[in-house]
């Protein structure tokens, strides 16, 4: 970048001129040659000596077959050949120069007319199959965000992990082009940035065009000058382009940025949606680092899953937008009749719209009058806004978040109406639907003042970048927030159907509205078939139930008994995807709903089965009406009586089913059959091709089912008493405000760290092995620690042993489940089994604390 002459005004927009692309170095922890077209040397970095047995100047004019093995060359060339007119790089691992031994990582790209070829020491005990399936892993993490901001926050935490950075922020560009940081993960100590916000002219144009281009940018330490290219260019014109270039050099402005925030070294991986950069992750470090290929391919892959998920949310969320304008607009357009105002038909919807746009207020200026909902301007205010939007094209939308630029007099209530969506409804006479957002004072924070006075810095006449990230609040006063792309979007939507609806009350509605209203008739066809077929249902159901001469009020009740029965059954076989469901969790929710203060007197005996949904909801109308005949007439009916329902399976297992009465007042056999004595009888024969019986005794009703064994599951293996903990006991007990998570997995470690932070620990600290644990150990206080037992290479028993000469409380976790691993000493510290979550956690430690739980 040029020196600046005086009299120019200077500030950060200056940057836009360097040209970061052709500096013509690159950095220290590789090396850079050029090559023609036709394979000749035609540049070459002055470090090249400090790598292999070469010196710059001699190479320049060289065959670069005399440099490169034949194999390396071909891999080249296919390289060059999977690039073909588009730009970006290719990557070749672990190839050597000829009269070197030693090995290197290569990344190819083309800068014109010339073949870049940058080298980097191979690092031969690379994981990269590791490395991808952790991405792999965490972009299916990513995917359950359901918002930007905690898409971000899992992407800088794994980022940290995968890096080992001190620092990695989540970087949101905003609309003017500044940004924000809206997640943080960091060592601990360091000042926060979370929240900070920075001008756009912090990141220059023509960097933020590199950041597009070449999608992953390290500078591996910012006290490093960098090495020069050669041949030196005559003039910058001739310097080679460097835009793809893993090592390019760094620019001397940002090197004196990062340098007064006292960073070493930094990595920015850029989030791209839609072609345009919305953001970065950004990693700084306070030590010089350079990331091997495969770890930044890691994260470049990462960055590349994040944009594509990030992409495809920030698509739905705007679907979401575009479904709800569609049903307002659909509410409206079937409302509308020529006996209805317009006015009316927006005022009906006027809650919604007012929601959806996210406005204060909505006010339909109209003929001359004004109708207002929620809090805009005043009718008056209002006139002199419609008479200057009036000045504009018609049919226009007018988008503001200072209503004063339009209407300088609405500086004077700015309070209540600051900000304006105005839509256009009519061609003549101008109505208007307008949207008002109230005065937002705005309290932003930067990094540093923008108009803070310009100081000289080593680099001449020119501004720098600022020396100090103390905060400044830049109040906003006299606008609203900004009206969106999508709620513009919408508002169009609606004046489209708004306009519509006019064209259609005044007897021109257009061939769309007619294909709409065909739509429209097809989905009314179809639900009132679903309809009937609902009806007829309820119908059968009333005509079984109508029978032996009810009172209206029996009826009802019977009805509406039996309609509760399958509905209960409905919510216990839908809960878990229309999936088989607990028998004893049917028969105990039958007797709880319908035998207030009696379920306890009915008894289950055997182990519980689960049932198909066809079967579960046969069973469910027997279970009922067994239980309400006993409620009425049998065992259940007094205060003694009692009901045993065994539960047993047989050789072929199916399922037999025993409901035993006793103790209750005599039984006498029903002297007719109703449809509850059906159910019990004929349902699981007839719908299940099983077996039923029933015999009224004098001393109770007895009654035996067999249901066949394609309808009965195993029910799924129960938690172990031992790790279950009463969670009225556990809920009293204080979790902990230091705790300390070892374990080398680190998407375990992080579920760990949300879990425990969930609980009340305050601060967690994840140690992925040994050493860091002991360090961190003597450090820091610890007040619990969770230690997974295998970590790779090693154990988790040193650390164990420290926290029990120190008196701390631990608990273990494994995938194995076992204990005969541990030595003498720790055998008897409990085990918390793989997979785990918080309420596992939560009882570990009352298990670990039995003095904190209530007795």
């Amino acid at each position: 970048m040029t020196e600046l002459p005086s009299r120019d005004r200077v500030d950060l927009t200056n940057c836009d001129r360097e040209p970061i692309h052709a500096l013509g170095r690159v950095q220290s922890f590789g090396f850079l040659i050029g090559v023609t077209s036709d394979w000749i040397v035609s540049h070459a970095s002055t470090n090249i000596s400090e790598f292999i047995n070469a010196d710059a100047r001699e190479l320049i004019g060289m065959p670069a077959r005399e440099m490169f093995p034949d194999d390396t060359i071909h891999a080249i060339r296919n390289k060059l050949q999977n690039l073909g007119s588009r730009s970006g790089q290719e990557l070749i691992g672990g190839v050597s120069f000829r009269g070197n031994d030693r090995l290197f990582d290569l990344s190819i790209h083309v800068s014109g007319e010339t073949i870049v070829v940058e080298s980097e020491p191979h690092d031969g005990a690379l994981a990269v199959i590791d490395e991808i399936t952790g991405v792999q892993v965490a972009a299916e993490r990513l995917n359950r965000a359901d918002t930007p901001e905690k898409m971000l926050d899992f992407a800088v935490r794994f980022v940290r992990a995968l890096t080992g950075f001190d620092r990695v922020m989540g970087y949101r560009f905003l609309p003017d082009d500044s940004g924000e940081v809206v997640a943080e993960a960091k060592s601990a100590g360091m000042e926060p940035f979370l929240g900070l916000r920075y001008p756009a002219s912090d990141i220059p144009k023509q960097a933020r065009a590199l950041y597009v281009k070449n999608p992953i940018r390290i500078i591996a330490d910012s006290h490093d000058d960098g090495f020069a290219i050669e041949p030196a260019p005559a003039s910058v014109a001739d310097t080679i382009d460097l835009s793809g270039s893993v090592l390019r050099s760094v620019s001397p402005i940002h090197i004196e940025y990062l340098r007064n925030m006292g960073v070493r070294a930094s990595m920015s991986v850029s989030i791209i949606v839609e072609g345009k950069l919305w953001g970065l992750i950004a990693c700084h470090h306070d030590t010089p680092r350079a990331l091997t290929q495969a770890k930044r391919n890691a994260a470049l892959l990462f960055g590349q899953m994040l944009s594509l998920i990030l992409q495809a949310k920030l698509s739905n969320l705007s679907h979401s937008l575009d479904n709800r304008v569609r049903d307002i607009t659909n509410a409206i357009s079937r409302s509308a009749s020529a006996d209805v105002k317009i006015k009316d038909l927006m005022l009906a919807q006027a809650e919604a719209i007012i929601d959806m746009m996210e406005a204060d207020g909505m006010a339909i200026v109209r003929d001359g009058a004004a109708d207002i909902e929620g809090m805009t301007a005043s009718p008056d205010e209002l006139g002199l806004i419609a008479r200057a939007l009036n000045a504009r094209p018609a049919g226009m939308i007018v988008a503001t978040n200072q209503l004063s630029t339009i209407v300088p007099e609405a500086a004077d209530y700015a309070e209540r109406v600051a900000g304006l969506l105005a839509i256009p409804i009519s061609k003549t006479p101008r109505d208007y639907l307008m949207l008002c957002r109230r005065e937002v004072s705005k309290s932003v924070k930067w990094a540093g003042n923008p108009a803070k006075p310009v100081t000289v810095g080593p680099n001449g006449a020119r501004l720098t970048p600022r020396k100090s990230f103390e905060t400044w609040a830049a109040i906003v006063n006299g606008q609203s927030e900004d009206w969106t792309p999508a709620q513009i979007r919408a508002a169009d939507q609606l004046r489209i159907t708004l306009l519509e609806v006019v064209l259609r009350l005044t007897d021109e509605a257009s061939s769309e509205r007619k294909r709409a209203n065909e739509k429209q008739e097809l989905l009314i066809a179809e639900l009132n078939h679903r309809v009937r077929n609902l009806l007829g249902l309820v119908r059968s159901l009333i005509s079984q139930t109508n029978g032996g001469g009810m009172s209206t009020e029996e009826f009802v009740r019977v009805l509406d008994s039996r309609v509760q029965a399958l509905a209960r059954a409905h919510d216990q076989i839908t809960k878990d995807n229309w999936s088989p469901a607990s028998l004893k969790g049917l028969i105990r929710t039958e007797a709880e709903s319908y035998l207030v203060g009696k379920q306890d007197r009915v008894r289950i005996d055997g182990e519980d089965v689960f049932l198909v949904p066809v079967a579960f909801s046969n069973v469910a109308l027997v279970v009922h009406e067994l239980i309400t005949n006993s409620a009425k007439y049998g065992a259940l009916s007094d205060n003694r009586g009692q009901v045993k329902v065994s539960l047993r399976r047989g050789n072929d297992g199916s399922l037999f089913i025993d409901w035993v009465e006793k103790g209750g007042p005599p039984v006498k056999a029903p002297t007719r059959r109703g449809f509850g004595t059906t159910i019990i009888e004929h349902s699981i024969p007839f719908e299940l091709r099983g077996t039923a019986s029933i015999d009224y005794r004098l001393s109770g009703v007895r009654a035996e089912f067999c249901i066949p064994a394609s309808h009965v599951r195993d029910a799924p293996s129960e938690v172990p008493a031992s790790v279950v903990l009463s969670t009225e006991k556990i809920a009293e007990v204080p979790f902990p405000a230091e705790v300390m998570v070892v374990e080398d997995n680190l998407l375990i470690a992080m579920d760990a760290e949300d879990a425990l932070k969930r609980l009340g620990a305050q601060n967690v600290t994840v140690c992925p092995g040994v050493d860091r644990a002991l360090e961190h150990l003597e450090k820091n206080p610890c007040n619990f620690a969770l230690l997974d037992i295998n970590l790779g290479s090693e154990t988790s028993t040193p650390v164990a042993e420290e926290l029990l000469s120190r008196g701390t409380p631990f608990v273990f976790a494994s995938g194995y489940g076992e204990k005969s691993a541990l030595p003498d000493g720790l055998d008897t510290v409990p085990i918390l089994s793989k997979p785990y979550d918080g309420d596992g956690i939560r009882a570990a430690y009352a298990a670990v604390m039995p003095r904190a739980v209530v007795p």
